[in-house]
């Protein structure tokens, strides 16, 4: 694989997994809590599934972004029969709840190879590295105390969450802000083909980026890892 100047990865099944802890906890919180219904843990995990599936698809086809806390609501009204009636939640709280309860399930890195090939890119010297990713359940605040402790935040230059921007990838603006935000002092001549984006979401990473002009790497969806980055 040739040489680049800048690389944009996503995060979330790219660098990072969750870990299977955390939303089991997360689905006992909301069943002791938000459960008028009675209904089993089995139907709250279910509920999760389906508002993450539906939020990433309409943020994807829209290109904007629906917040951590709308989508915590929509969960609380499902998991009621589509109950409106959550006017009292504290969603400042709750939010805070959910930060914990991960801070404590501290997700996963996807491969072990992962903070290894950032490394060996970061320490040419040569090359600058960021983060594009869209957020679901957890906010941009939360993913850099994330990275932070996983200590993949060292390899980066800067970090693009979609709930800050109000942007979701494959949208070309998202992309285009990433542009803007590459170190121009480092590179001040860069074009596109010396940028590569990598995920392993063909739709918002692939197809998003491809319409930049963006080289694109998809992994961990298909039968290529991060190490594939080496060769």
């Amino acid at each position: 694989m040739p040489f680049y100047k800048h690389y944009s990865f996503d995060l979330w099944l790219t660098l990072i997994k969750s870990n299977p802890a955390f939303k089991t906890e997360r689905t006992k919180y909301f069943h002791a809590h938000y459960n008028s219904r009675k209904k089993t843990m089995e139907e709250v995990a279910l509920v999760f599934r389906q508002v993450d599936l539906m939020v990433n698809a309409i943020n994807e086809k829209t290109g904007k972004n629906i917040d951590a806390d709308e989508m915590y609501l929509m969960v609380i009204s499902i998991i009621n029969d589509f109950s409106t009636e959550f006017q009292d939640v504290d969603t400042v709280a709750l939010y805070m709840e959910m930060e914990n309860l991960l801070l404590n399930n501290m997700p996963l890195l996807y491969n072990e190879t992962s903070l290894t090939v950032l490394s060996e890119l970061k320490s040419t010297g040569l090359s600058t590295i960021n983060i594009l990713s869209n957020t679901g359940f957890i906010k941009g605040i939360t993913l850099r105390k994330v990275l932070g402790h996983l200590k993949l935040d060292e390899f980066l230059d800067f970090q693009l969450y979609s709930d800050e921007l109000r942007l979701s990838k494959p949208n070309p603006e998202f992309f285009q802000l990433m542009l803007n935000t590459i170190d121009r002092v480092k590179h001040p001549q860069i074009e596109l083909h010396e940028i590569i984006h990598v995920g392993d979401n063909p739709v918002a990473d692939v197809k998003g980026a491809q319409a930049m002009g963006i080289h694109t790497l998809l992994i961990n969806s298909n039968d290529l890892l991060i190490s594939h980055l080496r060769s």
